[in-house]
């Protein structure tokens, strides 16, 4: 008896020893996610190549400052935009996809995805978007970002089963400028911690807020001087690599 309990011990023992060696991905992981292309928070690359982000846009107090600017260096940029805000300044988002930036979906309204949703709210929300959004700037959206970042297994299946691929942003670049920290701790964490392949988190639309604006004045220059080309996060992942998601040259 006792040799039975000492030999399924030892098995008990030998199959936790093996587990924690597994190399698999765990479900919900970052990994889990990267390793399937389905969420992107950053793209490795030996290339001096960074992804600026504006999200919630537009906002005709900032976004075409923000357009100036980048015109100015010869910068490309991603915009998530949020449908309504789309609808209600048409031009700035045609503005936009004409200056050669990407448009990409950020929801209708501004929805938390916080996992008490119903599929149908998250459906519509990435759906009117994305008529929407395609319908004003005559691009095929294939970006998503949940607003906050919150997403879930039902929020990475939704998008994909629409062609969208989920953009997050690299944890060193949260410039948490929709707080309006000041002008100078967005551009000491853009400038401080700037890699290959890096995603930046910024907003055109911070309510009563240029900070982002003012930041840029200083970031995009910098930047600029070290040798970086800030583009769209298509062209950032054309670059990466190894990357699992699918790219095609089509609007």
């Amino acid at each position: 008896m006792k040799k039975s309990l000492w030999i399924s011990a030892l098995a008990l023992a030998c199959l936790l020893v093996t587990s924690s060696f597994t190399t698999a991905p765990r479900e919900n992981s970052r990994k889990h996610y990267e390793s399937r292309g389905e969420i992107v928070w950053e793209v490795p690359m030996d290339e001096k190549l960074i992804a600026l982000t504006f999200d919630d846009g537009p906002d005709p107090r900032t976004t075409d400052k923000i357009l100036d600017l980048l015109s100015k260096y010869d910068a490309k940029a991603t915009f998530f935009v949020v449908g309504r805000r789309a609808e209600r300044f048409p031009d700035i988002v045609r503005r936009e996809a004409l200056e050669g930036h990407e448009i990409a979906n950020h929801t209708y309204t501004h929805m938390y995805f916080n996992g008490r949703n119903r599929q149908q709210d998250i459906a519509s929300e990435m759906d009117r978007a994305g008529s929407k959004l395609s319908e004003i700037s005559g691009q095929r959206c294939r970006w998503f970002r949940p607003p906050g970042g919150f997403y879930n297994e039902t929020v990475i299946r939704m998008a994909k089963e629409r062609g969208y691929t989920v953009i997050l942003w690299s944890w060193h670049q949260d410039t948490r400028d929709w707080i309006s920290p000041g002008v100078g701790q967005i551009v000491r964490k853009v400038l401080n911690n700037a890699r290959n392949g890096d995603i930046v988190l910024l907003h055109d639309h911070v309510a009563g807020s240029t900070q982002t604006v003012q930041a840029l004045e200083q970031i995009l220059p910098e930047l600029t001087r070290r040798g970086y080309r800030m583009v769209t996060v298509s062209e950032l992942m054309r670059h990466g690599k190894s990357n699992p998601v699918k790219l095609d040259n089509t609007h």
